[in-house]
């Protein structure tokens, strides 16, 4: 299944397929590090759902809720996703 990064639930895990938006957004999501192939991890939401922190390529980031709705990801199986629920 096919999500953007906005309808993500906390803790949701899944594969970036694609990368939209235009001009400065496309080119500052990708040099952050949210390329296609890179696994991307929600952590928190803040209380009104902006911004959200993500973990990408080993680090936090935090992205506003219009970067992340320009980000395409195929969401992780849970059975296979390895995700740590001791944290």
């Amino acid at each position: 299944m096919q999500k953007t990064l906005d309808q993500f639930a906390i803790g949701e895990q899944g594969i970036v397929t694609s990368v939209g938006g235009e001009g400065k957004i496309k080119r500052r999501l990708f040099d952050m590090g949210i390329t296609p192939g890179a696994e991307v991890l929600l952590r928190k939401r803040a209380p009104l759902g902006d911004p959200l922190e993500i973990t990408v390529r080993s680090y936090e980031l935090s992205l506003r809720k219009t970067e992340a709705q320009c980000v395409t990801l195929r969401v992780a199986d849970k059975t296979t996703a390895g995700v740590s629920s001791n944290e």
